[in-house]
């Protein structure tokens, strides 16, 4: 029997990056970066006189407020969202308004802005929706070189000649063949069974086809270090998010609350908590801050909120074995990118392609599975538990108000992150036995964001987003 092996590891579905959108932004100035390399690849860098940009679809119609202008012309410079920070940012963007121009690749200066992009917001490409084009033009005029990428979600790119089995940008080194193959819930747990491992073993075991433990561990450090420093930097800011709706930064307020009334991390006030990780993260993003997708930026809150849960509210936590704490950490987060995996794999974590299951779903059925290893679920409890999860979060519609990825994103998050602790205690309480698959809830999610209308694919022409006034 023949087993497609996952298409994502751990490292390539969490990622660092800048917000507010890791299709609208961190894919997208990818994508810029990408192009700007290709000319420089072919010695064609000099002889660009300027770069046309059009961008079709829901990157076109919230691409103002998810940052994905800027973010192109960041990538047209050569910047990428794991490395520069939010200071450089504005310092970059401040000097390409000042100047008019782009440094291409890092180094060609061309003519480049925002108000010389051709939006398409009604053009619907028919591989993906989030479609953005560019072309290279000498001083007479004649095309360089041109080219056409689909941010299809959670930061990953795909060229137009390219299949989408693949990120255009992963590097050969993530593409080995995993020892304990799978693409679906059915072969995860088979793998699971013949082998005698849980999920996040066999997770483990195909990731060391990549790379060596002590990176492995690094990796997942890294992961966990990114997520606590994006709450560290949330609850240190006061005032309102910026882009226009005055959304008030609420992660500040509530940390100051909580460290008054639960200086010891009462279990009681475990829910406030979770809620407090869940916006903490999400305002951050919403701010342009740096976060992990986890899957998506838009829901990257989920992910760091069920994990803080599992560090401080689980029989797990209060073991004083030396490096337990590193064992939840880890065990949790490959079990959750094992799930994550498979929704890449089989369906999409693209609001802009299956609306807001597809990234908040998602992420609460990782953090669910995540959960439930944790607690001490077999495999098929960890299947439930992310078969739950997804399953009270299909038919979710992305309708952000505005176009800005913050109502109802950021309170979203929280809930989901509950929702997600919830199916995990749901799945422990049973024998894993349950009458829904993973498998079949996936697919589920992938047949209603096909049947889903447009307007209620991130690109705020539904929904809240027509709803609700914005003042």
């Amino acid at each position: 029997m023949t087993h497609a092996q996952p298409i994502v590891g751990v490292f390539d579905l969490f990622t660092v990056g800048i917000g507010p959108s890791s299709s609208h932004t961190v894919g997208p100035m990818k994508a810029a970066a990408d192009f700007a390399a290709s000319l420089e690849a072919r010695d064609a860098l000099p002889r660009v006189s300027t770069v046309r940009v059009e961008i079709f679809g829901s990157l076109a119609a919230t691409g103002a407020g998810h940052g994905t202008f800027t973010a192109v012309l960041l990538g047209l410079t050569g910047a990428r969202s794991d490395e520069i920070t939010p200071d450089e940012v504005t310092a970059r963007l401040d000097e390409i308004t000042r100047t008019g121009t782009v440094e291409l690749g890092g180094r060609h200066p061309v003519p480049c802005a925002v108000e010389d992009f051709i939006l398409r917001p009604l053009t619907i490409h028919p591989r993906h929706p989030n479609a953005l084009s560019f072309t290279a033009v000498d001083a007479a005029g004649d095309e360089l070189a041109t080219q056409t990428y689909f941010s299809v979600g959670g930061g990953f790119i795909v060229r137009e000649d390219e299949d989408e089995d693949e990120d255009a940008t992963s590097a050969p080194t993530t593409r080995c063949d995993p020892p304990l193959p799978f693409s679906s819930g059915a072969e995860l747990l088979a793998r699971c069974e013949e082998a005698g491992l849980a999920v996040s073993e066999v997770m483990r075991e195909n990731e060391r086809a990549r790379r060596s433990d002590d990176e492995i561990h690094a990796g997942l450090r890294h992961i966990w270090d990114v997520m606590e420093s994006s709450v560290r930097s949330s609850v240190g800011r006061d005032g309102v998010l910026p882009g226009g709706l005055k959304v008030r930064r609420r992660a500040g307020a509530w940390a100051a609350r909580l460290a008054a009334e639960d200086p010891d991390h009462g279990h009681e006030h475990w829910q406030q908590r979770v809620n407090l990780i869940a916006l903490a993260v999400n305002e951050e993003n919403a701010s342009g801050g740096r976060v992990v997708t986890a899957p998506t930026n838009g829901a990257a809150g989920i992910v760091p909120a069920v994990l803080y849960y599992a560090l401080h509210y689980t029989p797990a936590a209060t073991s004083s074995r030396e490096g337990a704490r590193e064992d939840i950490i880890e065990r949790f987060l490959l079990t959750a990118a094992a799930v994550g995996s498979l929704y890449k794999a089989n369906a999409s974590i693209s609001g802009a392609e299956v609306g807001c299951q597809g990234e908040v779903g998602s992420a609460s059925s990782m953090a669910a599975a995540g959960l439930a290893e944790i607690l001490g679920g077999t495999p098929r409890q960890v299947e439930n538990a992310a078969e739950i999860a997804m399953e009270h979060n299909l038919g979710l519609t992305c309708d952000p108000i505005g176009g800005l990825v913050q109502v109802p994103c950021i309170e979203r998050n929280a809930i989901a992150a509950s929702k997600a602790i919830n199916a995990a205690r749901m799945a422990l309480w049973g024998d894993g036995e349950h009458r829904v698959s993973l498998d079949q809830v996936i697919a589920t999610m992938r047949d209603t964001g096909a049947d889903m209308s447009d307007k209620y694919k991130e690109t705020a022409q539904g929904g809240l987003a027509v709803n609700v006034v914005e003042c």
